[in-house]
């Protein structure tokens, strides 16, 4: 089977991508990193005009409705780009928020851009839930809107997570998890994918750049060995992405998150190796990626409980 984006997907991810591009990303990324919010919310704004949330939300509450194959090429592309900001756990929250009477309530705004979502899994910590206009809580009593904590470092600093604290009655006593944890693990695997991409994109000029000998080093059998190896990865990582988007079975989303991630992270080693000593700098734009590439791994299931599902479905414990 061929997965292959038709012409107005392209059209889209085109557009996207060149949006992204315009923004300089890695400058948003560094001002997100040090709480200051004011362009990564502009450009937000602006990935909700182009319709990047929506793809996650009905139409009748202002959203395209909902198409997990454009949302993970939109995913990619983000991931491409570094964009900063709770992206998956918008998407979470419109799953999670999808039922009346909430959904007239907090969805159009979330798919116009207008505000950001983000959501504690029970005994874990929100991602940038200073920055986010909906904080979603989930206990075992059910989801509750939140307040937000002292931020806390992270490994990634533009992945800036925070303790949140259940206010009032809960919105839903029991809300759709699973699906809206499928929906984030797909975005998570696009991400992964995105940023993966653009760590080879950036080491292939790179080392066609450096010299040594009097020649690219990238013309080093070793090099070309290690770099083909990132590829391959990534091109195996890809179609799993995109079938887990058309069957949206949580075997198959854990499997190409699992996959997508690893890739990534293989890619983010060979980078950082291929580099130098130039890639273990902070001011170096590399660095973004790298961090985001480790980050990613673990975010919405580690790779131990995407492969626990994927066994488990493998031995028919579980349906999709």
């Amino acid at each position: 089977m061929r997965f292959l984006p038709d012409a107005e997907q392209r059209a889209f991810t085109d557009a996207l991508g060149a949006l992204l591009a315009a923004a300089d990303t890695p400058a948003v990324v560094r001002e997100w990193s040090r709480g200051e919010h004011a362009r990564g919310r502009a450009l937000w704004a602006r990935l909700g005009a182009a319709g990047v949330f929506g793809l996650a939300v009905p139409e009748e509450y202002g959203g395209a409705g909902r198409h997990p194959v454009e949302l993970a090429l939109a995913f990619v592309e983000l991931g491409r780009h570094a964009m900063p900001g709770p992206l998956v756990e918008t998407v979470a929250g419109a799953v999670l928020l999808d039922a009346p009477p909430h959904a007239g309530r907090f969805l159009p705004r979330l798919a116009a851009g207008e505000a950001a979502a983000t959501v504690a899994p029970p005994g874990g910590l929100a991602l940038d839930g200073d920055a986010a206009a909906l904080r979603l809580a989930l206990t075992p009593g059910g989801l509750y809107l939140a307040t937000p904590g002292p931020v806390r470092a992270s490994l990634d600093p533009a992945r800036r997570l925070t303790p949140l604290t259940p206010d009032g009655a809960p919105l839903l006593t029991a809300p759709p998890y699973e699906r809206a944890l499928c929906w984030a693990r797909l975005a998570v695997a696009a991400q992964a994918l995105g940023v993966g991409l653009a760590l080879l994109d950036r080491t292939v000029r790179y080392v066609r750049q450096r010299t040594q000998f009097g020649v690219p080093v990238g013309s080093f059998q070793a090099v070309k060995h290690r770099l083909a190896d990132a590829k391959t990865a990534l091109e195996f990582a890809r179609p799993l992405v995109l079938g887990a988007a058309v069957s949206m079975r949580p075997a198959d989303v854990a499997a190409a998150k699992l996959r997508a991630c690893e890739a990534a992270y293989t890619t983010a080693r060979t980078a950082l190796h291929l580099h130098g000593a130039i890639g273990y700098t902070a001011e170096y734009d590399l660095s973004l990626w790298l961090i985001k590439a480790r980050a990613l791994r673990g975010a919405w299931g580690t790779p131990e409980e995407c492969r626990e599902l994927v066994l488990a479905d493998a031995l028919g414990e579980v349906t999709g």
